[in-house]
């Protein structure tokens, strides 16, 4: 049985493991958590979304590495910065919808493989602050990690095209 002053203790370390790698800005207005409300903005729209269950949503990325088109992102449908504040169950939910979606870009993209990738903090690339998966394509001699560099921001046209893809398998596998 935990005495009042080892309760308070674990409560304590709790909360510093749960704040003290966050960089969100005060009042930070999360693009995923718009889109996860169902609100459109300049950059995601929900007609780019192509699976969402429960707890996770995948949509098709605005930025593409050039010889990796059609990634997609896999975000919990709760609002959480970054790993270390992600609980295992929620991890396994969005790892979930991950495999799912790696599947889905072998069968319609027909690519030679898949990558997946996952950013924490300012040092290690995050720039949004919700917790997310990147899922790409992969093709042979692609050299993604070099072309790191390489990336744009896509029309609406290429996002639909690829949504289209994905949303269509989806429609079959029920």
């Amino acid at each position: 049985m935990l005495t009042r002053s080892k309760y308070t203790e674990v409560i304590i370390n709790i909360y510093k493991m749960t704040t003290m790698y966050n960089h969100e800005p005060k009042n930070y207005d999360c693009p995923f958590c718009k889109l996860i409300r169902g609100q459109d903005d300049e950059i995601n729209k929900q007609e780019y979304v192509v699976y969402q269950d429960d707890k996770t949503l995948a949509y098709i990325a605005p930025k593409w590495w050039d010889k990796n088109p059609g990634h997609i992102l896999v975000i919990p449908k709760e609002h959480i910065e970054n790993i270390y504040n992600i609980s295992d169950e929620l991890l396994a939910d969005v790892y979930k919808t991950v495999k799912k979606i790696t599947i889905a870009i072998k069968e319609t993209y027909k690519s030679d493989g898949t990558s997946t990738r996952q950013h924490n903090e300012p040092a290690g690339n995050q720039d949004v602050w919700h917790f997310h998966v990147h899922v790409f394509p992969r093709y042979e001699n692609d050299e993604l990690y070099k072309n790191h560099d390489k990336k744009r921001w896509v029309t609406h046209d290429e996002r639909l095209e690829f949504a289209n893809k994905l949303k269509k398998y989806f429609t079959k596998q029920k």
